[in-house]
């Protein structure tokens, strides 16, 4: 027999025995932090499509109020449970337009990588 070739019970069975366990415990860290990166790029990605549908909530109510600001609660009833606990939306622009911003803060998934913290979207709408 080469070295290569072995029977059971000989030396070389004997130390390869355990080494695919060992390459996968090394290897286990990098595939949890690919999955915990991407579970965070879609809370961001999510918080950011919230913060659109919030500002262009606000601003289509508050275009037709005649007060000409955004609508804040609007905004929020437009968007889901998290996102408008975490939501800030104010008012910019004046004149014949309302401008309302949306900001969500994107929670942290890994504690101290802190890659998305915020998402903001703005919207523009014509006063009616």
């Amino acid at each position: 027999m080469n070295e290569y070739t072995s029977t059971p019970g000989s030396t070389a069975t004997r130390r390869d025995r355990g080494q695919v366990a060992i390459e996968y415990l090394g290897f286990l860290p990098l595939l949890l932090l690919c999955g915990l990166l991407a579970i965070q790029a879609g809370l961001a990605a999510y918080a950011a499509n919230q913060a659109g549908t919030g500002a262009r909530a606000a601003a289509r109510s508050g275009s037709m109020s005649a007060f000409g600001g955004c609508d804040v609660q609007a905004g929020k009833d437009a968007m889901s449970g998290w996102t408008a606990d975490r939501a800030r939306i104010r008012t910019s622009g004046s004149g014949e337009d309302v401008t309302c911003t949306t900001r969500v803060k994107v929670p942290d998934i890994l504690p101290g990588v802190n890659i998305w913290s915020t998402a903001e979207r703005s919207s523009t709408m014509p006063r009616t």
